[in-house]
């Protein structure tokens, strides 16, 4: 049957299983929105208040269900708009594909009206990219475009589409999903040296990252951490691959990690990289990072390894793969030397308790966790804020904390966790922000209201750009360079303004009580949680350092 470039675009997402697209329309996108009107039975789209939330919303969707997220535009700024949120899914390897419109071939190359190359703009932020002028290479260019962002590494394909394509005609054939590209095959004998290795260690450590995620390698993990008897630190990405309560967790490595985390791995004399990149983040010191170790590294991307750190042994292959094969080549052990020392490091230099009337930054992840839903997701901005989650909350299950981690990606919050709740709408969705960040992106609030999504925001407004008054203040004798953000914003009457329900508290008690209330609305509410400014993120490894220049009060 013959079918417009516009239809072919609509009846491909079906042929996905693409149910719910994010974008914003405009003069070249208008044919495909006016085909996503007559299949508006079979495609949600959610409209955002503008291109980059509609782009945090498709990431968030997919790190919520890891299903590829969809974000449209049309030309010019439209499709520029999408470009951090392309960047941001790149560096966390996040499938998503963007679909943009561009003006009509005959006008490409004649600086026309909202006309960009877009595809030379996305083109070191994107796994791959199409230019697509001529309708008999539109089906099977978004075809490829699903399959390479959920092939191997995951990550975002764009796909620009001329305006005249997406009016042309042409015969059009339903098809299956293209296959996704093969998994490496895992290597026996590498398998066995693995576990050789593993065995004869006495202080082993594993090291994950948000590769054990992105394969759902998590239970393979805990298998494995529990049969050998091996403490596990995690990345950012990957909070949650094993639970904060389980024993064998150190909690978060790397610059803002737990004293046990960072300290394990120095001290360590096999480390076990999972799905990790060695980012600056984690490695500061390259040279001293795991130092007293051998380092398995096991990856699906060749190009990490020995990127940042050189390592002793690697498998390219994905972690599940790789864990199914390995793990019943390990001996059961017990390292119980080795725990003890780690436990003696924690406890030595435990965070301190607070017990003044005030509100700290551990008091609001307490309150979040011990009255949320189990089942709950966290989504974060980026600063301050974002470390205290990582740190301080309950992380119980995989997929469940979603933030910017290797962009930093400051606005990000509010859209991701609209697409966290879309993606998962029986699921509690809890966005937790600084004033900074969420004064990037507030806006996305009409998105919120517009689709009743009961999203409970925690802000945590200290008055000033946190994390580089921090730094400002450790590293720069104070002198606070346009960070300091009291600017008077009442968000109480900001939210009702725009339709949702603010609070506003002082006191972990009153903050607890606004929280409560908050689970019971049908509609986005804000908590407004006061805290001094002066709260530092603790421990801290300087920038370029060791575990040997750490902070810790």
């Amino acid at each position: 049957m013959k079918l417009t470039g516009s239809q072919i675009v609509a009846e491909v997402l079906l042929e996905h299983g693409v149910d719910v697209v994010f974008g914003y329309p405009g003069g070249t996108a208008l044919n495909i929105y006016d085909e996503l009107y007559k299949y508006s039975d079979r495609i949600r789209h959610v409209r955002t208040a503008d291109e980059q939330g509609a782009s945090y919303a498709a990431d968030g969707y997919a790190r919520a269900t890891g299903k590829t997220g969809v974000m449209m535009s049309t030309s010019g700024p439209g499709a520029t708009n999408l470009v951090t949120g392309l960047a941001t899914a790149f560096m966390d390897s996040v499938p998503v594909v963007a679909i943009t419109s561009n003006v009509p071939d005959s006008l490409i190359g004649k600086d026309s009206f909202q006309e960009i190359s877009i595809t030379n703009v996305t083109m070191s932020i994107t796994k791959h990219n199409f230019f697509v002028n001529r309708i008999e290479d539109l089906a099977d260019s978004l075809r490829d475009a699903f399959r390479i962002a959920q092939s191997g590494r995951k990550g975002p394909v764009l796909v620009d589409i001329t305006k005249d394509v997406t009016a042309a005609t042409i015969e059009y054939e339903k098809k299956e999903p293209l296959p996704l590209k093969a998994k490496p095959d895992v290597n026996e004998e590498q398998v066995r040296a693995a576990a050789q290795l593993i065995n004869e260690a006495e202080r082993p450590v594993i090291y994950a990252g948000g590769g054990v995620i992105s394969s759902e390698a998590e239970i393979l993990l805990q298998e494995l951490a529990h049969k050998a008897d091996i403490p596990v630190v995690h990345t950012l990405m990957a909070c949650g691959v094993l639970s904060s309560d389980d024993p064998l967790n150190l909690g978060m490595i790397g610059m803002h990690g737990s004293i046990a985390a960072n300290r394990a791995v120095d001290h360590a004399d096999l480390v076990i990289a999972l799905g990790a990149r060695f980012s600056d983040r984690v490695a500061l010191n390259p040279k001293k990072f795991a130092r007293r170790a051998k380092i398995l590294q096991v990856d699906v991307d060749r190009s990490e390894v020995d990127k940042n750190v050189m390592v002793d042994m690697a498998v390219i292959a994905d972690d599940r793969s790789f864990l199914e094969a390995l793990t019943p080549y390990v001996r059961e052990a017990k390292h119980d030397e080795w725990h003890e020392r780690v436990l003696n490091w924690e406890t030595k230099h435990r965070y301190p308790e607070e017990g003044d009337a005030d509100m700290h930054p551990s008091d609001i992840m307490r309150v979040i966790s011990e009255n949320c839903d189990p089942d709950a997701y966290f989504v974060t901005d980026v600063g301050q804020h974002q470390m205290w989650a990582a740190q301080y909350l309950n992380h119980r299950k995989a997929r469940r904390f979603i933030t910017s981690g290797g962009l930093g990606t400051m606005g990000y919050g509010y859209g991701a966790a609209i697409g966290t709740k879309i993606g998962r709408p029986d699921n509690q969705v809890i966005m937790i922000t600084g004033d900074g960040s969420f004064n990037m992106d507030l806006n996305e609030v009409i998105t919120a209201c517009k689709e009743k999504l009961p999203i409970i925001t925690v802000l945590v407004n200290n008055s000033v750009l946190g994390m580089v008054y921090q730094w400002q203040t450790i590293f720069y004798d104070k002198r606070y360079s346009t960070t300091l953000n009291d600017n008077g914003i009442d968000y109480v009457k900001v939210a009702e303004g725009f339709g949702a329900k603010g609070y506003k508290c002082t006191t972990p008690e009153e903050f607890e009580k606004a929280f409560n209330e908050a689970q019971k609305a049908d509609g986005p509410v804000w908590i407004e949680c006061i805290i001094s400014s002066e709260e530092r993120v603790l421990p801290m490894i300087p920038g370029g350092k060791s575990v040997d220049d750490m902070i810790i009060n």
